[in-house]
Parts: C-alpha cells; structure tokens; sequence
C-alpha cells in the first residue's frame, strides 16, 4: 500500500502520516519524486488500515494498493525515474552510458591497457571480472582480491568508476571496497541472501536477469536488495535460456520497454553474454539502444583470440571504437546523447 501525499504537503504532514503507519506495525518507505513525496507501508497486517482515516491526515492526496508482489521496485511506487550513482556517472538520467572492459581481469598491464582504450572511445565504466563463475569447475575462475584490487587500481588510473561480479556472502565486505558498481550474475539472480547482503552494502547494485527469470521474478530479486535497504539497482538483460541454441542466449529486447513500463529503475542490455558471438553484438547493441536501453554492457579485449574468457564475444579496440561512432548515430536519431 502506498499513500500519496498532496503536492506541497509539509514535513510534519509527512512525518505524522509516517509515525501513524509505524504505530500499526509497518515499515515506511519514504520515496520524495520531483512532484511529490509518496510513502510506503511496508510488511505488517493490512486489514489494520483504516483507508478513511488515512485519507483524513492533512496532506494526503489518496490511499493505493500496489497489485504486484514487488512493491519499492515498482512504477506505481515510485512514478519518476530513478538515477543510479556509480562513482560520477549517472545511469538513468537520460543520456546513454556505456560499460564496456575485458571478461576477466587477467593481469595489470592488458587491464590498464584496455581502460585507456574503451575510456578513449566513450565508455564511462570500466568492467572486469575478478571472481568468475564458470559453468566447468576446471576453467579460470578469476584472481579473487588480487584481480580486485588491480581493477580499482587502473579504474583511477584513467578516472573510471569499476564494476565487478560479487558471487558468495562472505564476499562482499570485500568486493564493496574496491567496486564502484557490485554485479548479481545471471546464475545468483536468486540467490536470496546474497541479494540481501549486497542491499545491505551501501553500493549501487547491477543485478542480471537469471537465464529462467520471468519479468515478475527479475523484479521480485531486485525487490530484495531494496528491501534490505538500497534502491540503488540497475537492471540488466543478458539474455534468456529458450531452445535456440544457434547463440549463447537469447536477448530479450522487449524487456527494456516492459521494464522501463513496470518499474522505475534504469536498465542496461549486455549483448555480449547475449549473443555470444562478436559480429552479432553491435547489431543487438544498437537495437538496445533504439529500444530504449539506458545503458549498455559491452566485453572488450585487447586480443580476443587469446583471452582467458570469452574470446569469442569480445570486440577488439577498432571494433568497439567504431561500434561506438554507430551508437551515437544511433541515440542522436532518437533524441539522446552518448555520456561522456
């Protein structure tokens, strides 16, 4: 249940209609939007509800039932756009922004190498798995705190906030040090105590949508890690499992505006992950941007044919330099910027 509070509605307004609901057992969310403040009441019994008496507090404007099991992550709950922070990048604030960076931290001189080049061709955010979950126990599983701190390290160096995967609880104390931006894999989408623990951390979170997740299931684990306490999410579409097998998944670019529809949070499309193939990743990238996408996630290498990980759906520099030329082509036709 959300109420609505009048455009203009005081502090004390809001505060009295926040103090009634915690006296009946909920747990408020408070939502201040650009034309007005809404609250929600979280958790507790909601037969205790008096709706008139609600509605008879100065200040409220009326008294709605969220319908869908996901409540803070919701459009109704929060009408306007939310604008996720990582380091001084904004990501849902109206201009495309681009991530783009190696698989796998593999060693510090390629890393940084990598950095200059995606930063030099438009990317704001810099990517790079440290700990890798690998469907063969036997391939390279990441360099763990080592690849961490090697990622923040050529991060500043060229003056790029850093996103890494987080995959275990006991993990992320540490990865929130060094990461500007922790990512939820498809295969953790889930994993409910780590979605908790991440919403717990005080840093934005980049959270996949798992290769089985319905859109309500996607919504449902980002409502977990607002739950715990950040509303900092963005979404990402890699791609779902269906039965064509001729690429690694399949992208769903209907997601972006049925998302975009349903929730207020911003969304990013990884056409990497998506395709697995590199020829087809800046078709679908330039369709993530056409769609709508506030972002894209993008796997460079300096060498694909000898990357430790995905090799195959890395673009080089020349390709991702000029895939970049296309996507600013391609926002500018639709009324939208590059950030930079």
């Amino acid at each position: 249940m959300i109420i609505i509070m009048r455009r203009g509605a005081t502090p004390e307004e809001i505060e009295q209609v926040k103090a009634k609901l915690e006296g009946l057992g909920f747990g408020v969310h408070l939502s201040e939007g650009v034309k007005r403040t809404i609250l929600g009441a979280i958790g507790g019994d909601k037969s205790k509800i008096d709706v008139e008496q609600l509605m008879s507090l100065p200040g409220v404007e009326r008294v709605v039932h969220v319908m869908e099991p996901y409540k803070l992550v919701s459009r109704a709950f929060h009408p306007d756009d939310t604008v996720v922070e990582v380091g001084d990048v904004k990501v849902g604030s109206g201009t495309l922004t681009v991530i783009a960076g190696p698989c796998a931290v593999e060693n510090y001189t390629t890393l940084l190498e990598t950095a200059k080049e995606v930063k030099k061709a438009g990317a704001t955010i810099l990517r790079g798995g440290s700990f890798k979950p690998r469907t063969s126990p036997y391939s390279f599983q990441g360099h763990g705190l080592e690849g961490l701190k090697m990622l923040a390290s050529a991060g500043k160096a060229v003056g790029l906030p850093v996103v890494t995967e987080v995959m275990d609880t006991r993990d992320v104390e540490v990865v929130a040090q060094y990461a500007d931006l922790l990512q939820i894999g498809a295969r953790n989408a889930q994993n409910y105590p780590l979605l908790k623990e991440v919403g717990q951390s005080g840093v934005p979170v980049l959270l996949k949508r798992g290769m089985h997740c319905t859109y309500e299931d996607w919504l449902l684990a980002a409502e977990y890690i607002a739950s715990s306490g950040n509303t900092q999410i963005i979404l990402a579409e890699r791609g779902i499992r269906t039965f064509e097998t001729h690429t690694r998944n399949t992208l769903d670019l209907s997601a972006v505006p049925v998302i975009h529809k349903l929730s207020h949070l911003p969304v990013v499309v990884d056409p990497s992950h998506a395709t697995g193939q590199a020829e087809l990743v800046p078709a679908m990238a330039k369709a993530a941007v056409a769609a709508g996408s506030d972002a894209l996630m993008i796997e460079v290498h300096h060498n694909p044919q000898t990357a430790w990980c995905d090799g195959r759906q890395s673009l080089n520099f020349q390709q991702f330099s000029q895939l970049m030329d296309e996507i600013r082509t391609i926002a500018q036709a639709i009324g939208r910027k590059v950030a930079a």
